[in-house]
């Protein structure tokens, strides 16, 4: 026969099995946005540097154009802003 706990002790457990869950949360919370900015950042080194492929054993050459490549596509778009800044804002 099991015995009945006192409503007291369920609302008490309840209560700090709450607390703890939302302790856990916001701990949670923070590390995600932590590492989601330092995955964000790492993608985008990633991405310019030319090592973005799934292949490690990449080819040197390959990995120079990629860089040369996404390095002039910056320029290229830098160049662009500015000069539509120029032309329509200015």
């Amino acid at each position: 026969m099991q015995s009945k706990r006192p409503a007291r002790d369920d609302d008490e457990a309840r209560a700090e099995e709450s607390r703890r869950i939302l302790e856990r949360i916001e701990r949670e919370s923070e590390t995600v946005a932590t590492s989601s900015m330092a995955r964000t950042s790492d993608l985008v080194r990633r991405n310019i540097s030319g090592k973005d492929g799934t292949d490690e054993d990449m080819d040197p050459v390959e990995v120079l154009g990629k860089r040369i490549g996404r390095t002039l596509g910056w320029i290229a778009m830098i160049a662009l802003v500015i000069y539509l800044l120029i032309t329509y804002v200015f």
